[in-house]
Order: C-alpha cells, then sequence, then structure tokens
C-alpha cells in the first residue's frame, strides 16, 4: 500500500528503516496521524543482514524487517506510506516542517523525525587508503556471496562489522579473507580475532593499483582478482539538506536540532549504531513529539 497526501501531519518521519517504523507504531498508537517517506521499501536495508546478534526475537535481517513492515502496515489508518521517492530537503519553521520529495511533492507536518541513518564509506574517503588510478570502488561486504567466495582469496578493505555478520552468517564456509585496515578501526574485528578464516592485518597507510590484466594489486599483500576484493570501510551520515544541524563529523545529535525537528537512529550518533537502539530512539521521538503537541505546541 503506497498512498500519497498532502495534507498537513501530525508528524512527518523519514526513513523506513527501524527507528522510523518504530516511530510511526508509536504515533499511531498514541493518535497521531503521521506520514513515513522511504525512497525504498521499509526494512530495505535489514534485508541486506544475513545474521543479527543484537535483536531480541529474532536471527536474521530479512525476518525482522518483515516484521517491521507488517506492524507499519497494521497502523495505515494513522501513517500515510509515501514509498519509492526520495525526501531530498526538510525545513523547519516555528509553525512546522516541509520534507521535499524528488517528485515535486511537498509534504508538510508540525513536527519531523529524520532517521534517514547512514551510508557506505567510499574508499576516497578513507585517508589510509591511496590509489594513483582512480580505482572505481568494489562493492560492499554485505553484497558478497560467501558460496562463490569459498575457498578464494578475497581482499576486505576495512574491519567494520558487516565482516562479522558474513562470518556468523556462514559458519562452515571456508573463507580465506585478508583484512586490511587503520589501527583506528582495531577494536571493530573484536569479536572476530579469533576466527581464522579472517586475517587481520593493522595498516596505516595501504596502496592500492590495478593491473594491466584488471586485477588489484595491494601492497605487499599481492594481488587480487576484481571479484575478490570487497570494500568494509563503515558509514557515513546520510543527513539532508536544510533545517538539520550536523556536528563536524556529520552526525545529528538530537540536542542541535531545530524544535519541530526529531533525529533518531543511527543518524544521532557513531556511538550507538545498533537496532535496538535505533528502535527505542524511534519511538522515543515520536513520544517526544506527542508530548509537545498534547501539552504545548
Amino acid at each position: 500500500m503506497t498512498r500519497s497526501s498532502t495534507a498537513p501531519y501530525d508528524l512527518v518521519i523519514v526513513g523506513g528503516g527501524p527507528a522510523g517504523c518504530a516511530a510511526a507504531v508509536m504515533a499511531a498508537s498514541v493518535g497521531l496521524r503521521s506520514a513515513l517517506v522511504e525512497r525504498r521499501d521499509l526494512g530495505a536495508t535489514l534485508r541486506r543482514v544475513p545474521a543479527v546478534a543484537n535483536v531480541l526475537g529474532f536471527a536474521t535481517g530479512t525476518a525482522y524487517a518483515d516484521a517491521l513492515a507488517a506492524d507499519v502496515r497494521r497502523v495505515a489508518d494513522s501513517c500515510d506510506l509515501l514509498l519509492g521517492t526520495p525526501a531530498t530537503e526538510l525545513h523547519a519553521d516555528d509553525e512546522g516542517v516541509t520534507v521535499r520529495l524528488a517528485s515535486g511533492t511537498a509534504v508538510r507536518g508540525r513536527y519531523a523525525i529524520a532517521a534517514t541513518g547512514v551510508r557506505a564509506a567510499r574508499p576516497d574517503e578513507a585517508d589510509w587508503l591511496t590509489s594513483a588510478d582512480g580505482l572505481d570502488a568494489p562493492p560492499p561486504l554485505w553484497e558478497a556471496d560467501a558460496a562463490r567466495l569459498a575457498g578464494r582469496r578475497t581482499l576486505v578493505l576495512g574491519a567494520d562489522r558487516p565482516l562479522g555478520t558474513l562470518l556468523r552468517a556462514h559458519p562452515d564456509t571456508p573463507l580465506d579473507l585478508v583484512v586490511p585496515h587503520p589501527p583506528a578501526d582495531a577494536y571493530k574485528a573484536d569479536e572476530v580475532r579469533t576466527d581464522p578464516r579472517a586475517a587481520l592485518l593493522e595498516t596505516a597507510a595501504l596502496d592500492l593499483r590495478r593491473s594491466p590484466e584488471g586485477s588489484l594489486v595491494a601492497g605487499e599483500l599481492g594481488t587480487f582478482a576484481p571479484d575478490a576484493v570487497f570494500v568494509n570501510l563503515g558509514v557515513r551520515p546520510a543527513a539532508l539538506p536544510g533545517t538539520l544541524a550536523p556536528t563536524p563529523d556529520g552526525y545529528c545529535p538530537p540536542d542541535r536540532q531545530h524544535p519541530r525537528v526529531l533525529t533518531a537512529g543511527d543518524l544521532r550518533s557513531p556511538r550507538a549504531q545498533r537496532i535496538m537502539t535505533a528502535t527505542g530512539s524511534g519511538a522515543e521521538a515520536a513520544l517526544h513529539a506527542y508530548y509537545a503537541l498534547r501539552l504545548g505546541d
């Protein structure tokens, strides 16, 4: 079910991940009329996570995404779903908030929750990677087909948490992962440090080159086939242009925002990027809007 409306809402929610979905369900439970804007499907990012270890009641991202989507659709009488068109701007004033969509539609609400999360970091954003060849970015690690990599020496640039997800999801697959990463990211690999299938290599700098045959040459680590190289460099905040007030690192903590704009989920901070904390923050943001509307706008 996908609806579109230009009527004013109590709450406009941007982002259909755990935080945004939790906000929509909480808003409905306290009688708020909301719109949820999502450029893909509800829970789309979760469906890329084959195994989760920090969500009560669920072992895979897909199962959790299905449950979130079902819960949001259950409250569709209170929440209009605006799916398939990305939000491009968010602007707040004393009377409310306007969210502009790529389609040209302007969605107006008395409050807004920005739950747009994060995006994958690119190799050109990692100061420890250098390349003189303008290399195309390899695919992110979450796209890796573990079965196709079985027994193949594979280069993983960075030790972010999808590395642990891949190894947990395929405990019996004979992977051979070479994982260079900067010393500052060593703590992220603690959960896989004893897994012999991942060789963790701290390095302050790694020079990348493309061979005439198209393979990737990674300094002293050797040469890797193009389809055996993946990036796993962490994430960057995906803040909307407009009124959001980011810190120098691009994140948007709640206490810096316009009174009409609430932030939830991974967009708030790099330190609490977990599915369960995102869900709780979305519900909390919706309650904040509820009390503000009921006790004095």
